[in-house]
């Protein structure tokens, strides 16, 4: 599947946005084909998932909100 990008400024033709269209319904219909190294996560699994760099989306936030408050 080709990667599509779109350079800012330059509209694309008809022909280009019906191309991309089909080549994106195209690829909404093949199968899903997971990696063997990274198997599926379930549900439990995923609400014990922890990022390395904060715990979750909520700490950051307040860890964004304290620095932003050392700074003023």
């Amino acid at each position: 599947m080709a990667i599509v990008r779109r350079m800012g400024g330059q509209e694309l033709t008809p022909e280009e946005h019906a191309a991309i269209k089909a080549e994106l319904e195209a690829a909404a219909k093949l199968p899903y084909v997971y990696d063997p190294d990274c198997p599926l996560v379930t549900e439990e699994q995923a609400k014990e998932f922890r990022p390395s760099n904060f715990a979750t989306w909520e700490e950051r936030a307040r860890f964004m909100e304290a620095a932003k408050a050392l700074k003023a």
